[in-house]
């Protein structure tokens, strides 16, 4: 790793290894203030500030920092998680490292959950409930069984309004929980028949949902549909022929799903979506390019609603020649580039899936692997996701971008995020260093 540079306002952490070309995942490295300055001398760079406040969160997923877990593991990943990795902590009623909270009628078990909420509590989160998904009674199995390989269905219509009730016992039970997302990307809901999304089951399951939910906490904040919005290639069977850009076109079909429950639900208060910037056919022109994605949906989705907008899962991808996953510098900058196209474009919230290390996650992280006696570990994104989480929710932060160069630059009067989301080393100005391949640079400076 090569050293700082000695300058008394630059303490510049970086979470690139492959910035210094010997750097390894979470350590840190530095781009100077001169540098920065020759980015924002730049003419080719153009600046927004964030048109409203971003709050970044995550969602906990089978493993994390779980009380049986390594305890210094454990504990390295509640330090990081406490200091600024997230305003939302968001969990799953069911599923995704919560039990089944009602195997049979009127019988719940929620110590799963409440260990999650207490993380949060311990952590400084606000707390969201991702209300998902069902036990099986509900889906036509047995009381007091629970097959974890039918997670992913759906409640039968029949037992919509016994899974609005138990809904209500859990922000009955959780009185911290403030927001509430109805599903999770209509997993089950699909019209097989007529290959498309059950669009009116689901605003029909939804609408039980929030009429129970809202009549015991009537100031939870409650939204849907959780679609995912696919990315095709353009003039393929299903593209929209209305919303693409160069990360190719959205699936007609989950832009009907929005539309739909925007004209027949029984009421939001935010609308909830999430996507990856590959294609279904695995097509990703670069990173950024991919991350335009959500900038445009954004757009397109503000055309049809003032509620805000929330990112409950996105994944963006890297190219072929790029690791991918939680210590992979160029995960951690695609993520930051999908967060700079949020900030750009007005986006209210976007969740971090799985802020835990998992080797079978190609997707950065917060911290390493905290089952293994050594995780619970910096990541390459870390340190920036840090930086910017509260100055984001503050909503006064200016993005830099530039039509000729993969650099992407978040900045506050405080400091600034430098981002090269490529896999070349790029030369911003003669005189200065060059910004190193998929790095990755928090500097501060006085405001």
């Amino acid at each position: 790793m090569r050293s700082l540079r000695p300058l008394a306002a630059l303490l510049a952490v970086l979470a690139a290894g492959l910035a210094a070309c010997s750097s390894g995942p979470g350590e840190p490295t530095s781009v100077s203030d001169q540098t920065l300055r020759a980015i924002e001398a730049d003419s080719a760079f153009t600046w927004e500030k964030q048109p409203a406040p971003l709050e970044l969160g995550v969602t906990h997923t089978q493993n994390s920092l779980d009380s049986h877990d390594p305890d210094e593991a454990r504990q390295r990943g509640m330090d990081i998680l406490r200091d600024n990795a997230a305003i939302w902590q968001n969990n799953h009623l069911m599923g995704f490292g919560s039990d089944n909270p009602e195997p049979a009628p009127g019988d719940y078990d929620w110590d799963s959950l409440d260990q999650r909420m207490e993380l949060t509590e311990e952590t400084g989160g606000k707390a969201m409930l991702t209300l998902c998904c069902a036990p099986d009674w509900m889906k036509g199995g047995e009381p007091g069984e629970t097959d974890w390989s039918t997670l992913e269905d759906n409640p039968l219509p029949e037992h919509f309004g016994d899974y609005a009730n138990l809904a209500a016992e859990a922000v009955k039970r959780y009185p911290q929980v403030e927001r509430v997302l109805v599903w999770n990307e209509l997993k089950g809901f699909y019209n097989q028949d007529e290959n498309r999304w059950d669009y009116e089951g689901y605003t029909d399951f939804y609408n039980q949902v929030y009429s129970a939910v809202k009549a015991v906490r009537p100031e939870i904040q409650v939204g849907g549909p959780y679609v995912v919005l696919t990315s095709l290639e353009k003039g393929t069977t299903d593209a929209s022929d209305q919303v693409s850009g160069p990360w190719g076109a959205a699936d007609q079909r989950a832009l009907d799903v929005v539309d739909y429950w925007l004209q027949n639900n029984a009421g939001a208060d935010f609308i909830a979506v999430d996507g990856s910037t590959k294609t279904k056919d695995d097509s990703l022109p670069s990173v950024l390019d991919g991350a335009q994605k959500f900038a445009d949906l954004d757009r397109w989705l503000r055309e049809r609603t003032d509620l805000p907008i929330w990112w409950a899962e996105f994944y963006p991808d890297v190219p072929d020649n790029a690791r991918p996953g939680a210590d992979s510098p160029s995960s951690a900058t695609a993520t930051l580039a999908a967060v700079a196209a949020y900030a750009r474009s007005g986006a209210s919230g976007a969740l971090l899936w799985g802020p835990q290390g998992d080797p079978d996650l190609d997707y950065a992280a917060l911290w390493t692997d905290a089952t293994e006696d050594n995780g619970g570990q910096p990541t390459p994104l870390t340190a920036a996701w840090q930086w910017l989480v509260p100055r984001l929710a503050q909503g006064d932060v200016e993005v830099g971008r530039s039509a000729t160069s993969p650099i992407v630059v978040f900045r506050a009067a405080d400091g600034a995020v430098v981002v090269n989301a490529s896999d070349q080393a790029v030369q911003v100005s003669s005189g200065t260093e060059a910004v190193g391949p998929w790095s990755i640079a928090v500097v501060p400076r006085n405001p």
